[in-house]
């Protein structure tokens, strides 16, 4: 587990391509590419990876923003996803604690997340880790193009 580096670029993108497919975008290997290099290059997220057998296994993708109420940094938790192959090892719970480590060294009070409500696999890991569902707001979403 570790922090992406700007080598890491094309197996990240690779990964967020099929994260994207797995949210019914078609596939678009070269605007994932461009948007990986973008976060590498501005250093606006925290893009954490975990390895297996020496290739890209998985990736995290926080963002800083803050909370009002709160008057404190937060994190949102926006992607996490492992490669198909490297599934049922461990590595979605190695990512999500190693995103809650970094949160805790970054000094943030708090981290959202969401996720669809048909991948109860994820809902599953996320209980499991601790996180709680929201049940007492509603989040909602306007397109703009």
């Amino acid at each position: 587990m570790r922090e992406a580096r700007p080598d890491d670029a094309a197996g990240l993108s690779v990964l967020l391509d099929a994260y994207r497919q797995f949210y019914a975008c078609a596939p678009d290997l070269p605007r994932a590419r461009a948007f990986i290099d973008d976060r590498l290059r501005r250093q606006d997220s925290v893009l954490l990876v975990a390895e297996r057998d020496g290739d890209l296994a998985g990736f995290t993708q926080l963002y800083p923003t803050l909370c009002t109420v709160e008057a404190a940094p937060i994190y949102v938790l926006y992607d996490l996803f492992v490669h198909p192959g490297s599934r049922e090892h461990g590595v979605g719970r190695t990512l999500l604690r190693a995103a809650a480590e970094r949160g805790r060294r970054d000094g943030v009070v708090r981290m959202d997340l969401s996720t669809a409500t048909t991948n109860t696999t994820a809902q599953a890991l996320y209980a499991s880790e601790g996180w709680l569902r929201d049940d007492e707001f509603h989040h909602y979403s306007l397109t703009l193009r």
